[in-house]
């Protein structure tokens, strides 16, 4: 007995295989547009940041509706900045593959994306939390896409400074859904992130300086030797660092935020004083300054999970 196999079954076959492949290719090139792991690092903010506000657990329906504006704000600017960005985009090794480089989602495409990702964050946020919030999440991608991306980026050094604020909003926007108004502990909170950016992105700009110099993008760590960079890494992570106790007399942290802002904040300095003191022996390698930006990351993620455990754990070391 002889089997037969359709030929037509088989062409079907392969031909929904290559729509499954073509389907998954784009959406994976949509999702890197929206720069993923920066709407993670902005997310690690905001759930704390409404624990804290509420003092125990916000609503689930208040929390979902926070985050997914805000993951979608987020990605929103990202997908602009991808779109304004394309042409330094093609000649720097880091972001040569972005989808809008390579082909995979045409300008035309990305530019549609960003503007209906945009509005659903803002719609979401509006009506899942409040009209502040929404607002807050509107004046995040505006200040992204055209402060920083449009106007600083390729014109000053100081970037990253100013612009490196849209990074910040992601705790108004959490404290306001959960209190409908912005009060000094959130913004401590921002001032703690506007702080933490530049000791954050400039050992980056360093470790990737010599394709900021091909796409003529003045970032401090390309421009600037590492001696220049070290100091302002050190200055900046002292004065975060101040600021992140502030929320003892002013935000009514209680103990186990203290304490982690104290032995965190300790170890960030003792990496920024070594990478100073490479630094100043001419002795500081690629490796070394990424260290300090993956310390960064690890030292904002302890800060913001002692601020989740905080209201769980005793009250505030100082009433007020």
């Amino acid at each position: 007995m002889t089997a037969t196999v359709s030929t037509s079954d088989t062409n079907l076959d392969a031909s929904a295989a290559i729509q499954r492949s073509g389907f998954s290719r784009k959406f994976k090139a949509y999702l890197a547009l929206t720069k993923p792991r920066v709407i993670e690092l902005l997310l690690v903010s905001t759930l704390p940041t409404m624990i804290f506000a509420q003092r125990g657990f916000p609503p689930i329906g208040l929390i979902l509706a926070t985050l997914v504006g805000g993951a979608f704000a987020a990605g929103s600017a990202g997908v602009f900045n991808c779109y304004i960005d394309r042409d330094i985009d093609k000649l720097m090794h880091r972001t040569e593959n972005r989808p809008l480089v390579t082909g995979e989602v045409s300008p035309r495409e990305a530019l549609v994306f960003g503007w209906l990702l945009g509005a659903a964050a803002i719609a979401i946020l509006w009506f899942g939390a409040n009209p502040l919030s929404a607002w807050l999440g509107l004046a995040a991608i505006v200040f992204y896409v055209v402060i920083y991306t449009m106007i600083l980026k390729r014109r000053t050094a100081q970037n990253i400074v100013w612009g490196g604020a849209a990074g910040c909003f992601p705790v108004l926007i959490a404290w306001s859904a959960v209190t409908n108004t912005v009060e000094w502990p959130a913004v401590v909170l921002f001032m703690v992130i506007f702080l933490w950016t530049p000791p954050h992105y400039w050992p980056l700009s360093m470790r990737y300086g010599e394709d900021y110099r091909k796409a003529n993008v003045p970032m401090l760590g390309a421009i600037a030797g590492a001696k220049v960079v070290s100091v302002q890494v050190v200055l900046y992570a002292w004065a975060m660092v101040a600021c992140s106790l502030l929320m003892v007399p002013l935000g009514g942290a209680g103990w186990v935020y203290t304490v982690a802002a104290v032995l965190a904040g300790a170890w960030f300095l003792y990496e920024s004083h070594a990478l100073y003191e490479r630094a100043q022996k001419g002795e500081v390698s690629s490796k070394g300054a990424m260290k300090v930006f993956h310390g960064s990351i690890s030292y904002l993620t302890l800060l913001f999970i002692a601020l989740a455990v905080d209201p769980f754990v005793g009250g505030p070391l100082m009433a007020g």
